[in-house]
C-alpha cells in the first residue's frame, strides 16, 4: 500500500493536498540529487488522476520516455526510497520493471507508448481480459514529433482496440485555445452527453437518404474543423479535449467516461511545465533548463555545479560557429537537443542553415544526406543513445549513398545518473558494421577542433564521438588529424596502451600508476585503422591493453583483434578494458566505472599482475 492509502477513496479535495505533497518530495529530492523536473511537475495532477481512477497492478500504466512519472513512483511504495533516486544502486529516473511491479515497461527514450499501448490492447484482448485490464499511456506533446506516434495510432484508430492516450499537452504546440468558444467546445466534448449525441448522430447518419446524409456530414465535418481533434478523428481515435491538466476532478470524470467508452480515445490535456515551482513555470528561454537539472538551491534556483574544465559539448559547438562563418556550406542538425548538444548558437546566430527537427532522429539523418547531395557539408549533432533510432537511414540513405555528412555523436560512453537507456556505449560497434563509414574520435579540447576541421573537409560518410563533460585528457595536442593514422603520446617498450577518445585520457591516467613505462598510442581513427604503425609496434610490444569507452563486442579491441587475425600475428597478448555485454546501471559516473573496474587504479593493478 502507499503512503497515501487507495486513492479511489479519496475526496477531490484530499487529492488535491496529496498532489501537493507530490510535488514538494519531488522538488525536495530533485533539487539535491538532479533529475527530470518541468516535466513531472507538470504531469503530477494527471498520475493522481489515474490512481484515482485505475488500478497500476491491473491496468498498463505506460509513460513515454517516462522521465515524467516521479509522482508514479511515489504513489507505488517508493516514497521512502525515493531519495536515492538516480543514484547508484538507489531508483532509476525512469520506469523500470525491475524496481515495481507497477512499473509495466522501461522507457528512457521517446514515442514508444502508443507502440506499446497497441501491443499491450492485443494481448488484453487475446487473453479475454478486456473486462478488467486497459491499457493507459501518457504521452508529451514534444513526442507527438516522430513518425512511431503516428504509425501506432494509424493502427489503434483502425483496428479499434480499446485504450486511453493521455496527451499530455504542455506546451500549447498541438493546438491553441480559440478563447470562450475554446472553452465550451472543450467543456462539451468532455461531457458523456456529448460523446453519446456523437454516436446517436453516426447512427442517424447510417440511415439517411443520400442527399441528406451528404449534407449531415458536411455540417459533422465543419463543426470538427473549429476543435483540435480532427486528426485523431480521422485517424480513427476518439477525442476528448483539451481539458485542464491541473484540474483533478475534471481529469477523474473524463478518465472515467473514457474507460467506459470501450474504443480507443485521446484525451487532449493542458498542463504548465514545473506546475507548483514558480522559478520553472512558464519558464520561457529557459524552459530546456528546467527539463532536466543539476542540484540546485530551492529557494533561488540557482544550481550548485561547481566549477569545471570546459565540457567537450562547449567546444564542439564554438568550433561549429567558426566552421560556419568560414563556410556558408556548412549546415546542420538537431533532434530536439539543441542546448544538449551544443547547436543552439549555431542556430541562433544561422537560422537558415542549422536546424531543430524535434524528436525525429531518422527525419534528421535523411533530410541531411540531400543537402550533402546538394554540395553542402551537414553535421548531424546527436546523442549517441539517439543515434541508435536513425540506424537504418544511416545505411539506407548516408552510407549506400556514400555522402559526406559528419556524425557529431556525442555523450559517448557513460553518461551516469541516466543510466541503461542512455548509456553511449553501442556507436562504435554498430557504425564500424556499414561499409564507406569512417570513424574516428578526439580525445582532448585541441584534438577535438583537429578532428572538426578533418570532418569538414572529409568527402565522405564519417562519425566522431566525445563524451558527456570533459575529457579526461587535457593534452594540448594541435596535430592534424589524417586519415587513417595515430598520434604517440608517449615512447616506451614492451606495453603499448591504445587508446581512443576518452580512453586515451584513461590511458594516460593509468600509465602514471604502473611500475613500467608503456608506449600510449591515440589511435584517433577505429575505421580505418592505422596498420602500417600497429604492425610496427606489434614487433616490439608484446602486451596491448585497449582503453576506450565502448561496448566490447564490436568495439575497438574487436576491429584490433581482427587486424591480428587477417595479418596472422599470434603472439599479442591483448587485454581489452571496454564493457562487457551488459546493460550499464545510472548513478555517479565514477561509482558505476568503479562497479566495473574501469577506475585507473583499478587498471593498474591489471597491467601490473
Amino acid at each position: 500500500m502507499n503512503k497515501f492509502g487507495d486513492l479511489k477513496t479519496k475526496t477531490v479535495k484530499e487529492l488535491e493536498d496529496i498532489a501537493k505533497q507530490i510535488r514538494q518530495r519531488i522538488l525536495e529530492v530533485v533539487s539535491k540529487n538532479g533529475g527530470h523536473l518541468s516535466s513531472t511537475l507538470g504531469a503530477t495532477d494527471i498520475i493522481v488522476a489515474m490512481h484515482a481512477v485505475f488500478d497500476a497492478q491491473q491496468n498498463p500504466f505506460i509513460f513515454d520516455v517516462s522521465h515524467q512519472s516521479y509522482a508514479h513512483k511515489l504513489l507505488t511504495d517508493r516514497w521512502d526510497e525515493f531519495d536515492t533516486l538516480r543514484q547508484f544502486g538507489g531508483l532509476s529516473g525512469y520506469t523500470k520493471p525491475k524496481e515495481s511491479s507497477s512499473d509495466y515497461y522501461m522507457a528512457g527514450h521517446s514515442s514508444t507508448s502508443i507502440s506499446l499501448a497497441v501491443g499491450a490492447a492485443k494481448a488484453i484482448a487475446l487473453k479475454g481480459e478486456g473486462e478488467h485490464r486497459l491499457p493507459i499511456a501518457v504521452i508529451g506533446d514534444g513526442s507527438m514529433s516522430a513518425g512511431m506516434v503516428y504509425e501506432a495510432m494509424n493502427e489503434l484508430g483502425d483496428r479499434k482496440y480499446p485504450a486511453i492516450i493521455i496527451l499530455n499537452d504542455n506546451e500549447m504546440s498541438i493546438a491553441s485555445p480559440i478563447g470562450a468558444l475554446s472553452r465550451i467546445l472543450s467543456q462539451t466534448m468532455a461531457s458523456s452527453f456529448y460523446q453519446k449525441f456523437k454516436n446517436m448522430t453516426k447512427d442517424v447518419l447510417e440511415n439517411l437518404p443520400s442527399g441528406a446524409t451528404y449534407m449531415a456530414r458536411r455540417f459533422e465535418e465543419s463543426f470538427q474543423l473549429i476543435t483540435p481533434g480532427i486528426l485523431f478523428e480521422e485517424l480513427g481515435l476518439e477525442y476528448i479535449g483539451p481539458i485542464d491538466g491541473h484540474n483533478i476532478s475534471s481529469l477523474i470524470d473524463t478518465l472515467k467516461l473514457a474507460k467506459n467508452m470501450k474504443r480507443p480515445v485521446i484525451i487532449h490535456v493542458q498542463t504548465t511545465k514545473g506546475k507548483g515551482y514558480e522559478i520553472a513555470e512558464g519558464a520561457g528561454s529557459s524552459k530546456e533548463h528546467w527539463h532536466g537539472v543539476g542540484a540546485f538551491d530551492i529557494e533561488t534556483g540557482s544550481s550548485n555545479k561547481k566549477s569545471s574544465p570546459k565540457a567537450s559539448t562547449a567546444i564542439f559547438s564554438e568550433t561549429l560557429v567558426k566552421l560556419a562563418d568560414e563556410d556558408t556550406k556548412v549546415v546542420g542538425v538537431t533532434a530536439a537537443m539543441p542546448s544538449g548538444t551544443g547547436m543552439s548558437a549555431v542556430i541562433e546566430k544561422y537560422p537558415d542553415r542549422f536546424w531543430d527537427v524535434a524528436i525525429a532522429e531518422q527525419h534528421a539523418v535523411t533530410s541531411m544526406g540531400a543537402l550533402a547531395k546538394e554540395g553542402f557539408k551537414p553535421f548531424c549533432a546527436l546523442y549517441s543513445t539517439f543515434l541508435q533510432r536513425g540506424y537504418d537511414q544511416l545505411i539506407h540513405d548516408i552510407c549506400l549513398m556514400n555522402l559526406g555528412v559528419a556524425f557529431a555523436i556525442d555523450r559517448a560512453g557513460i553518461v551516469g545518473e541516466d543510466g541503461e537507456t542512455h548509456q553511449g556505449v553501442f556507436d562504435i560497434s554498430f557504425l564500424r558494421a556499414i561499409p564507406n563509414m569512417t570513424i574516428f574520435a578526439p580525445s582532448s579540447n585541441n584534438s577535438m577542433v583537429e578532428a572538426m576541421k578533418f570532418a569538414k573537409d572529409f568527402p565522405t560518410p564519417c562519425a566522431f564521438r566525445y563524451p558527456r563533460g570533459a575529457f579526461i585528457s587535457q593534452e594540448d595536442d594541435n596535430t592534424p588529424f589524417e586519415l587513417g593514422k595515430s598520434y604517440t603520446i608517449q615512447e616506451g617498450k614492451d606495453i603499448l596502451f591504445i587508446g581512443y577518445g576518452n580512453g586515451v585520457g584513461r590511458a594516460i591516467e593509468t600509465a602514471k600508476l604502473i611500475d613500467a613505462t608503456p608506449t600510449i598510442l591515440d589511435l584517433r581513427f577505429v575505421k580505418p585503422l592505422d596498420r602500417d604503425r600497429l604492425m610496427e609496434l606489434a614487433k616490439t610490444h608484446k602486451r596491448w591493453f585497449i582503453f576506450s569507452d565502448s561496448a566490447k563486442i564490436g568495439g575497438v579491441g574487436s576491429a584490433i583483434l581482427e587486424l591480428l587475425c587477417k595479418e596472422n600475428i599470434r603472439d599479442i597478448d591483448l587485454t581489452s578494458f571496454e564493457y562487457e555485454d551488459e546493460f550499464i546501471t545510472h548513478g555517479n559516473t565514477k561509482l558505476v566505472e568503479e562497479s566495473l573496474g574501469l577506475l585507473p587504479e583499478q587498471l593498474a593493478k591489471i597491467v601490473d599482475n
